[in-house]
């Protein structure tokens, strides 16, 4: 709720103007009866056609001014609530951003993309209707109530009566449904899980066949979600019954103890008429109350879980100085640095790198390679910094990295992901992510080291040539090159290629290999592969085996000094090659 509160501050004049205007119109509606009844008691009685037409034609003035007032009510309740739930939605988005992957991982995809979408649409659904009616329907309620002690206290002891009941029926059926609405949306997550899944993973699904088995996992959670919302939907319906029983009860009441005043010639007709319209009205807002009721609680339950996700900081956190003192330890011509580190994934038992230490100078090319799951994405994403360490440092140019501002230190790196992933766009626009300002030749020379230029001119479009989501228009090698590309269009000064030729065939990966040698003189060059013969040629070859550093040399040290590296290469080359 402070959330709403605080993002409402850049809105105060719609917020203001928004409740104002509907209570304008709902002072000009509790006018309606006492109008009703004048026609009633001096135009039909009298039989005064002049009376009647003068007090309808103030009718139709009432209306249209109230129409008027609701039309601008409308107006600044839905400028602010957009306003608000766009920025919302804005920030949202760049604190997710701002996340480190401990709290992504933690959070979840699928919870993200709920909270984005369907959580801050209920938001401004409920924040719309609550500037609109929050304060309307109390008013006309008790705004009638008041009304009807001026036409006929006796009488008027009936609304006294059956507010307060109404009161009770609305706000205990409010308060137990509110937590059950998290229910709701919790399990909405697991739906939206699930459809992602699938979507994602389509091409899986039906290479195993499995169609059946995910649709009845998917009806299970779809399933679930609607039990939720029904046994929901069947407390908040007690509501409108509830309520019109109450309704009906008084309105008898006023008829009653009203009609035996007018054989008694204390009240007159037409002020019965105008008990019973007072009666009707409050009828009406309190079913538009404990709609909006059911709306707020839905909003609250939404905007609490928002607000969760901005509880959650980033465990990456930058750093309080500008810049920070060298290390010499780590060593000044030094690009890489490890000293000691220790890390484990967030709720992790056991560490996925235990007692990493090694040193990396300017401009060699370190291969690293070991069995899957032995480490080896986890240790070059600590130099990005996309996780910090448990324990040790890791240095680069001889400075910890959790000294650098996360800009300076990124700028700094040339990352290409395991999983290649291109936006939907053109060419030269994926290019230029690590360069805005980068032109076509320093593009066409990264697409040539990339080994990329061949099936980019077979394509006829050049750098125009456009990109699905993901890539979907292009194979996996393809974006593989592409991927590579992008990270030397911006001349990083670290390069980490994370196992991003696997891929590409053999051939295309030695010319990948060679041009990436001679293009890149002066980078210091980190490559992750399961191949020997991607990485034999390094400078310095790392052998991680679950998450452990078991080897480090060149090949020809490896191949004698290191049982593991020697594993590997029996099974992949042969003596010759070795």
């Amino acid at each position: 709720m402070r959330i709403l509160v605080r993002y409402l501050k850049e809105y105060k004049l719609e917020s203001v103007l928004g409740p104002l205007f509907k209570l304008l119109e709902a002072s000009f509606e509790l006018l309606v009866p006492l109008v009703m009844a004048q026609i009633i008691d001096v135009g039909i009685k009298n039989q005064d056609l002049s009376y009647v037409l003068k007090m309808g034609g103030l009718l139709v003035l009432l209306g249209m001014i109230g129409l008027f007032c609701a039309l601008t009510a409308q107006y600044f309740a839905a400028k602010a609530s957009v306003g608000v739930c766009t920025t919302l939605r804005n920030n949202l988005f760049a604190h997710i951003g701002s996340l480190s992957y401990n709290e992504q991982d933690k959070i979840g995809t699928a919870t993200l993309i709920t909270r984005m979408t369907s959580d801050i649409n209920q938001v401004q659904s409920g924040l719309n209707l609550a500037l609109r009616l929050l304060l309307r329907s109390p008013f006309v309620v008790f705004g009638a109530m008041v009304m009807a002690f001026t036409v006929n206290v006796r009488a008027a002891m009936v609304f006294a009566v059956a507010i307060p009941a109404l009161s009770v029926v609305v706000f205990g059926i409010m308060g137990f449904s509110m937590p059950l609405y998290k229910k709701v949306q919790r399990q909405l997550d697991q739906v939206t899980l699930a459809t992602r899944e699938n979507l994602t993973g389509v091409r899986v699904i039906r290479a195993f066949n499995r169609q059946e088995d995910e649709m009845l996992r998917f009806d299970e959670s779809n399933d679930m979600l609607v039990r939720f919302q029904i046994f929901v939907g069947k407390i908040s319906a007690l509501m409108n019954p509830l309520t019109y029983v109450i309704i009906n009860l008084a309105i008898v009441a006023v008829v009653w103890i009203s009609g035996k005043q007018v054989d008694a010639g204390i009240i007159t007709q037409g002020e019965t008429v105008a008990l019973v319209n007072y009666m009707s009205q409050i009828l009406v807002e309190l079913i538009k109350l404990a709609n909006l009721i059911v709306s707020i609680s839905k909003a609250l339950a939404c905007v609490n879980r928002v607000g969760l996700i901005f509880e959650e900081k980033s465990s990456i956190s930058e750093p309080k100085t500008e810049i920070g003192k060298q290390q010499e330890t780590a060593g000044q011509t030094a690009a890489v640095c490890f000293r000691n580190v220790d890390f484990a994934y967030q709720g992790a038992k056991e560490d996925s790198l235990s007692g990493i230490d090694f040193t990396v100078g300017q401009g060699q090319t370190v291969g690293i390679i070991g069995g899957t799951g032995s480490g080896k994405s986890s240790l070059v994403n600590l130099i990005s910094r996309f996780y910090d360490v448990r324990e040790g440092a890791v240095f680069v140019d001889g400075r910890d990295v959790r000294e650098y501002p996360l800009q300076e230190l990124r700028q700094k790196i040339g990352m290409v992901p395991q999983k290649a992933v291109l936006f939907k766009g053109t060419l030269r626009e994926n290019m230029q992510w690590g360069k805005k300002d980068a032109t076509d030749e320093e593009v066409y020379q990264a697409l040539r080291i990339a080994q990329a230029m061949e099936f980019v001119e077979g394509k006829e479009q050049g750098l125009d040539l456009p990109i699905d989501q993901n890539g979907k228009n292009l194979s996996g090698g393809q974006r593989q090159r592409l991927t590579i590309a992008r990270a030397l269009v911006k001349r990083p000064e670290i390069l980490i290629m994370d196992d991003s030729a696997s891929a590409l065939d053999f051939a295309t990966d030695a010319r990948l290999r060679k041009a990436i040698q001679e293009g890149t003189e002066g980078m210091t060059v980190f490559i992750v592969s399961q191949r020997a013969t991607t990485i034999r040629n390094a400078d310095q070859i790392l052998v991680l085996d679950d998450g452990h550093l078991v080897g480090r040399g060149t090949h020809q040290q490896l191949l004698q000094d290191c049982e593991v590296y020697r594993e590997i290469c029996l099974s992949q080359l042969s003596k010759e090659e070795m």
